[in-house]
């Protein structure tokens, strides 16, 4: 869609706000759909004005990553979680303030993205070994192994699906139907998990953060299995999948 709309002072923010949002393309968790926009374009506009490029601001994201990763090994679950929000905060303006500035490079992008990849499983498992931490290995405690197992294992097939359905079907399995955009919302991938996660440690219960995103690790991979044989059979039937987006 292309529009004129003229800059005045009082119409400069929401034109602002406006090419903010374009930013925003696909599917993606509630998170940083419903939560992140409004505080991140407000932290994006602060950051073009102060000169702060996207790369340096990927770089304090990694420096969150291993400090969540320090404190959940730990059990220090309050502090971690802040390091741990915080960066999937930074998450989603180092990529809109590329967008919006044009200062995005293939540096950045590679960057960004194997950080996001590669971090979750991590975090997961400093989860566990911390509450093992906690309890005290001196006492016995054990070691959450087979929590630890379904997640890491659960996040690496659910990974292999997005990849299957790009190269088998040419689109992202959570594009091709409403549901599935909206199910992305939700999913077992680093936001959601993280909710889970905050809300053992607010009941006092950080294990049972760890045991819910196992189950539901589990749930979703079995979920996202059934969407890649529906689409097989679609394909099948019909030579190729459209997305829904495209048709809007």
């Amino acid at each position: 869609m292309t529009y004129a709309l003229e800059v005045t002072p009082e119409t400069v923010e929401n034109i602002e706000w406006r090419m903010f949002k374009g930013t925003y393309k696909g599917a993606t968790d509630l998170v940083t759909k419903w939560l992140w926009p409004r505080p991140a374009f407000y932290a994006t506009r602060l950051a073009a004005s102060l000169g702060i490029t996207p790369n340096q601001i990927t770089l304090v994201s990694l420096v969150l990553v291993v400090a969540a990763f320090w404190l959940f090994l730990h059990g220090a679950w309050w502090p971690g979680l802040i390091a741990a929000w915080l960066m999937t905060f930074l998450d989603t303006v180092d990529g809109k303030l590329a967008r919006v500035t044009l200062a995005s490079s293939r540096l950045g992008n590679v960057l960004d993205h194997g950080i996001d990849l590669i971090h979750p499983p991590f975090w997961y498992l400093a989860w566990g070994l911390g509450l093992a931490h906690q309890a005290g290995l001196a006492a016995g405690a054990a070691v959450p192994w087979r929590e630890i197992t379904i997640i890491i294992a659960g996040y690496v097939a659910q990974r292999v699906i997005e990849g299957l359905s790009i190269l088998l079907f040419g689109l992202e399995i959570h594009v091709w139907r409403r549901i599935d955009t909206l199910f992305r919302q939700i999913t077992a991938r680093r936001n959601p998990n993280l909710i889970l996660l905050s809300l053992g440690v607010l009941i006092g219960r950080p294990d049972f953060g760890l045991v819910w995103v196992a189950w539901w690790t589990v749930i979703c991979l079995l979920l996202h299995g059934v969407q890649l044989a529906q689409a097989g059979l679609r394909l099948r039937r019909d030579g190729r999948l459209r997305s829904w987006m495209a048709s809007r």
